[in-house]
């Protein structure tokens, strides 16, 4: 004999699968969405020859200089004058440092198809270098020697025009008018500071914002018998060299009311790696057990430095664009 079976429609919340007799299992891919990170400069752009120097926040590292002997005229019956040269001294402090920590809950863990600490270690090496890079760019314009920068560079000429905040130089690709600068004519002029200080030509770099390096490729420089390349920049995309420098771009150069200029102003930098200096270490990087959860933190600090050793080596420039 068959029983009947009584079922009671179910009247709460509809909106839950578990209770509705419907079941939605949730899937975890093991994918993860990529993230792109603003490019880094300082590696490519300073020397790091006092780096293996340092072991924690608040060290110093004293830099010696070459001194600069004088060259006197010389006659046969003359007493010769003997100097005793001094070198000077640069210190790089060891005065910054930038941590991240992380904690991941045991239930996490377990319940995660991922090594998450490792991708968290990934991204933070990440977001490290994004900051150091922008806080070192911020600090560069400060020991650019005074006939390397303004309405009146040129340790020779004394007349070259790199742009103050408040009057920069007004940016076009080709084709400029009045009150206008062409980006290439803007690059030979810190080529020429540079030329003036008698830095070397092999070596210099320069760093430029995306919109000034968008410009070049629709610059004059497009052609390429110009350049000497097999294909136009428009072609391949790439920039290479110009004027004996190789061309950066980035998204961290000083720029408007935060960076202490105008709306819409950039300060770009050109020079040789000789004349900034740069040295960093990751210290501390640890996993110990969370005191007020159950789970595994993650820390890191990492400490650095960085100094202006020769300002006459590199070129500071004010622009914006048109």
């Amino acid at each position: 004999m068959a029983y009947p079976i009584s079922v009671t429609p179910y009247s709460g919340n509809p909106a839950s699968p578990a209770y509705s007799g419907v079941f939605i299992p949730t899937l975890w891919s093991s994918k993860v969405v990529e993230k792109f990170y603003d490019a880094t400069v300082i590696a490519a752009i300073a020397n790091t020859d006092y780096a293996g120097e340092i072991k924690n926040q608040g060290d110093k590292v004293t830099i010696r200089t070459k001194p600069t002997l004088a060259i006197n005229d010389y006659e046969a019956t003359q007493a010769i004058t003997v100097e005793r040269p001094s070198s000077s001294v640069v210190e790089l402090n060891i005065d910054k440092g930038k941590y991240f920590a992380a904690v991941l809950d045991d239930v996490m863990e377990v319940q995660a198809d991922l090594n998450l600490l490792s991708m968290w270690a990934d991204d933070a090496s990440e977001q490290l270098k994004i900051k150091i890079d922008h806080d070192v760019l911020r600090t560069i314009a400060g020991g650019v020697d005074a006939a390397n920068a303004g309405a009146a560079a040129g340790a020779i000429s004394g007349n070259i025009d790199l742009g103050v905040t408040g009057s920069p130089l007004t940016l076009v690709p080709r084709g400029a008018a009045v009150g206008e600068v062409e980006v290439i004519d803007a690059i030979l002029r810190m080529g020429q500071c540079l030329d003036e200080q008698n830095i070397p030509e092999t070596g210099r770099w320069i760093v430029l914002p995306a919109w000034a390096c968008s410009m070049i490729k629709r610059s004059e420089l497009r052609d390429a018998s110009l350049t000497g390349d097999g294909a136009t920049m428009l072609r391949n995309g790439r920039l290479g060299m110009i004027d004996r420098f190789t061309v950066y771009a980035s998204n961290l150069l000083p720029n408007g009311v935060a960076d202490s200029l105008a709306a819409g102003e950039f300060n770009i930098f050109a020079g040789h790696s000789h004349g900034l200096t740069f040295a960093s270490q990751m210290t501390k990087m640890e996993t110990l057990r969370a005191e007020t959860t159950f789970g595994t933190v993650m820390r890191g600090l990492q400490v650095y430095g960085s100094q202006v050793i020769d300002g006459t080596a590199i070129v500071s420039s004010i622009v914006k664009a048109a």
